[in-house]
């Protein structure tokens, strides 16, 4: 089973989490101002990278928090976690080539 390092838990069964999408997506300041385009673009517009992806999960049956992740979509490797509002993390570049 896969476990996830919950920042606020620690490591959880995988069971015990939900993802939440791409994370670090800023809310438009104003949405009324924005067209139908860039509205459905904000709505669901998501890149979809192969390697290393910033998302967004919650701690469903924990704390119930949510958190980001950086998790390596070729492998579904969980490379670091982090509270909302913190940096993301820097990962070396060998360990996101390596798990290529």
């Amino acid at each position: 089973m896969l476990l996830i390092d919950c920042p606020f838990c620690g490591k959880r069964p995988e069971l015990e989490f939900r993802y939440g999408g791409e994370a670090h997506l800023a809310r438009p300041a104003d949405p009324a101002d924005l067209g139908d385009k860039a509205w459905g673009q904000f709505l669901y517009g998501r890149s979809n990278p192969r390697g290393v992806h910033a998302e967004r999960w919650r701690h469903v049956h924990g704390c119930g928090r949510f958190f980001n992740a950086l998790r390596d979509t070729t492998n579904d490797r969980f490379a670091a976690t982090y509270k909302i509002g913190e940096e993301r993390p820097a990962i070396p570049e060998a360990e996101g080539a390596a798990s290529a």
